[in-house]
């Protein structure tokens, strides 16, 4: 086999065989020097760093995962595979040779996205890789939906109290979030907040022994559609933290006399599953009943509401608060001094479109004069915009066509037009 072309299904199987027998000589090595399709394979689950080793590679586990039937007749010919006929298992006898076969039939590439292999390339010094760059670009195990289930899985199966308040959040797993920093555009404010954060994050040790701890409560204002709920899901992503996103009305709505214990309840999940953002939407809710509402469940909901947020704190607990509203005239003081940090999302000035419709029609086959269209569509949100390219697609391909062109822009933004003429009618 030596001698012979290696097929990309030999090479898959020399990859599995390799990962699984590094894995298992270094107990060093961990979840997050899996890629994800490893983790899958080798059913990696739970909330423990460590890894259940040996890692045992049989034909029918190769077979379920990458489909490929009957892989030691594949590699048989390889010298440095071994096979035990009970089981049908698979395994590397001798790891450098294997190894340097497997770059010199062109897995170089593959060992540059396989921090297991990476590590072990770099530290016998067979090639060129550096295992740190390797494992920083690998998708961390944290972010996954696996791992937060399992985490939550946890918590409640030692505290069923919390039951209610995982009912009442949706939660994100930063690798289901699509929401990329690089895509969104920022004011220069929005922009600080953002280094804040991450100078914070890396420093969170630094501070608490410092005792600073008035630092990660955040107020985003601004009309709807302006990106509010964007930053915090790209931040989720960006900072690797989950996101917990709560709407007051929602919470408020069932069960008044639970009230009280569910927001409790809430605050307490989040700690738990720290570090995490809780994103309060809708925050405006507290001022209409702080101001209007004469039901003393409600009162006792708001204030202990606002005795949660100030105990919470991003550097003692690692929970990142962020509170958004539509209507910040409607919170009254008490409301607004539970925050260190008040950012605002305006309308986007005409830069800002330009920006913002460059970004989104990046991935699109467009006509579009950018200036002339940031000049017309002043007073259009964020928001506004994606949907104006999104009804212009739709419009090309309702011609058969998927190059955007200027007429179908002009049926985007009278779509635009015409939504905001309905909001505004008074029937």
């Amino acid at each position: 086999m030596s001698g012979a072309e290696s097929t990309p299904e030999i090479l898959d199987i020399m990859e599995i065989l390799l990962t699984a027998e590094v894995i298992n000589q270094y107990p060093v090595l961990e979840k997050n020097d899996l890629s994800p399709r490893f983790r899958k394979l080798f059913s990696v689950n739970g909330t423990d760093e460590d890894l259940n080793r040996p890692f045992l590679v049989s034909e029918s586990l190769i077979s379920r995962n990458f489909g490929i039937e009957g892989a030691y007749e594949l590699v048989k010919h390889n010298p440095f595979v071994g096979f035990e006929e009970f089981g049908k298992r698979l395994n590397i006898t001798s790891l450098e040779p294997a190894v340097r076969w497997f770059l010199k039939q062109g897995g170089a590439q593959r060992i540059s996205k396989n921090p297991a292999l990476a590590y072990y390339v770099q530290s016998a010094g067979l090639a060129e890789v550096s295992y740190r760059d390797v494992r920083a670009a690998n998708p961390r195990y944290e972010d996954t939906r696996g791992y937060i289930e399992a985490k939550l899985s946890a918590i409640l199966a030692r505290d069923e109290e919390m039951r209610p308040a995982r009912d009442l959040i949706i939660i994100s797993a930063p690798e289901e979030i699509e929401f990329f920093r690089e895509n969104l555009v920022y004011t220069p404010r929005q922009e600080e907040i953002l280094q804040k954060i991450d100078v914070a994050l890396k420093n969170r040790d630094f501070l608490k022994d410092k005792r600073i701890y008035e630092f990660g409560k955040l107020l985003f204002v601004g009309p709807p559609g302006t990106g509010k709920t964007s930053l915090a899901l790209s931040m989720s992503r960006e900072l690797h933290m989950p996101l917990l996103e709560v709407r007051l009305a929602m919470v408020t709505s069932q069960y008044l006399g639970e009230t009280s214990k569910n927001i409790d309840r809430i605050f307490d999940l989040a700690r738990r599953l720290a570090p995490c953002i809780l994103f309060i939407d809708e925050f405006d809710f507290v001022g209409k009943s702080r101001v209007t509402d004469d039901n003393a469940a409600m009162k006792r909901a708001v204030n202990m509401l606002l005795k949660n947020i100030d105990a919470i704190s991003f550097i003692r607990n690692g929970v990142l608060l962020i509170g958004a509203t539509n209507h910040p005239r409607i919170l009254d003081e008490a409301a607004w001094r539970r925050f260190d940090e008040v950012v605002e999302f305006p309308l986007p000035d005409e830069a800002m479109r330009r920006e913002i419709m460059e970004k989104i029609t990046a991935p699109l086959d467009c006509t579009c004069d950018f200036d002339a269209l940031a000049a017309r569509t002043e007073g259009f949100s964020g928001a506004d915009l994606r949907i104006m390219f999104k009804e212009a697609l739709l419009s090309a391909l309702i011609r058969g066509h998927t190059r955007v062109e200027e007429a179908d822009i002009e049926k985007g933004m009278e779509a635009v037009r015409d939504r905001d003429t309905i909001r505004h009618t008074v029937w």
